[in-house]
């Protein structure tokens, strides 16, 4: 494989990488915002439901899985095209440290649904 192959695969794990991280940045800000306004219209007189910050919390969740996995995603595209041994200790590494924070997001994620449909 060319060096030229190698640098357009770099480009793409990098490319792959920066939108998972804007995903991540977005969510922060939406979920910023979301959480301003139910804090701002208990003031108004207006309740905020406990239904209404479950809601935050699962979209913010939702958006954390989807962003980490396009990190997960450009992490797999850069070592498969540089499979060095240090490279794939470090891919695994990251694999584990992710999917434990992906499992236990989907968990709470789910509960909370559940919570909210009154089935727990």
């Amino acid at each position: 494989m060319s060096v030229l192959t190698i640098e357009i695969f770099d480009d793409i794990a990098l490319a792959v990488s920066i939108a998972g991280s804007v995903i991540i940045i977005w969510s922060v800000l939406i979920t910023i915002v979301r959480f301003s306004w139910a804090e701002f219209s208990k003031f108004r007189e207006k309740n905020t439901t406990h239904h209404d910050m479950e809601n935050i919390r699962i979209s913010f969740g939702g958006y954390l899985l989807f962003g980490l996995d396009f990190m997960l995603a450009a992490d797999i595209i850069h070592t498969i095209h540089n499979p060095e041994l240090k490279e794939l200790y470090v891919l695994a590494l990251i694999v584990a440290i992710r999917s434990v924070i992906s499992f236990f997001l989907t968990k709470e994620i789910q509960e909370s649904k559940a919570v909210g449909k009154g089935k727990v």
